[in-house]
């Protein structure tokens, strides 16, 4: 299953409010859960899980991670993607 992952810059590395203009992106992940999605991109992304993932109906999750550039929260979405060949 492919997600959709919301990252949201919310600190820098010295714990203040980020004051970027665009302190959100987007990525994807696969993963055959939710749980499996978080966890790859965690490892991936070499970042530290803050305290427990929010796991909501629908494959749906919220996690806090922390990784040398600041802490983020990240909204995995599942995403529905075709090879379109023209």
């Amino acid at each position: 299953m492919r997600f959709t992952v919301e990252e949201r810059h919310l600190t820098d590395t010295s714990g203040r409010p980020v004051a970027a203009p665009n302190p959100v992106s987007f990525h994807s992940c696969e993963g055959e859960t939710v749980d499996e999605a978080v966890r790859a991109y965690v490892e991936k992304d070499d970042a530290e899980l803050i305290g427990n993932v929010l796991k909501f109906p629908g494959f749906l999750a919220v996690a806090t991670v922390r990784r040398a550039s600041g802490v983020y929260t990240l909204q995995f979405t599942p995403t529905s993607q075709r090879d379109m060949r023209i």
